[in-house]
């Protein structure tokens, strides 16, 4: 499993407020990237999407930029609905 810092932004626009929007937190976030069931690419921005899911069984998918080699800054993330 690869080792990231997390880039979290605690301000009323960042993205701990936007995810929370999602009903969603940091600690539903991170284990998504660091070990995701799948990854692929979002349609609408490009960027590198992880999917997988959380302790009580949502399957959630986590839009992120990738910073460096060990930095990656969540940009979204919200629940697949089926």
């Amino acid at each position: 499993m690869p080792y990231f810092d997390f880039i979290w932004e605690m301000t009323e626009d960042g993205n701990v407020a936007h995810i929370a929007e999602h009903g969603l937190t940091p600690e539903d976030i991170e284990p998504i990237i660091l070990n995701p069931d799948r990854l692929g690419v979002s349609r609408s921005s490009g960027r590198p999407i992880a999917f997988g899911f959380t302790d009580d069984g949502r399957e959630i998918a986590v839009v992120y930029e990738q910073i460096d080699e060990c930095t990656v800054y969540p940009i979204t993330a919200f629940e697949i609905e089926e």
